[in-house]
């Protein structure tokens, strides 16, 4: 299932841990606090009680949009995007 996480965290410590929890997961980053990727139902589950424990809840705002494959095409991108094909877990990726 196709998966946005969206943050908007002050706090530079609380912010590192999101973006831990977010790469663990397999998200990708496709804006500075903007990450999507293809995971599993219980993974969404699990950055959802980890994200909890890592944020202020009182000041801290994180988004989490599971969206199924037929809306994810229904998407419109405009001006300069991501790779769909690697968010998608459809083309590989070497890192160096």
């Amino acid at each position: 299932m196709m998966t946005w996480l969206i943050y908007d965290i002050t706090d530079d410590r609380n912010r590192r841990e999101i973006i831990r929890i977010a790469q663990k997961h397999g998200l990708y980053r496709v804006q500075k606090s903007v990450f999507l990727g293809n995971i599993e139902k219980d993974e969404v589950d699990e950055i959802i009680a980890e994200t909890k424990k890592a944020i202020d809840l009182r000041e801290d705002s994180v988004y989490i949009f599971p969206v199924c494959e037929s809306d994810y095409k229904k998407a419109t991108l405009l001006g300069l995007s991501f790779e769909q094909d690697i968010v998608k877990d459809e083309k590989p990726v070497l890192f160096f």
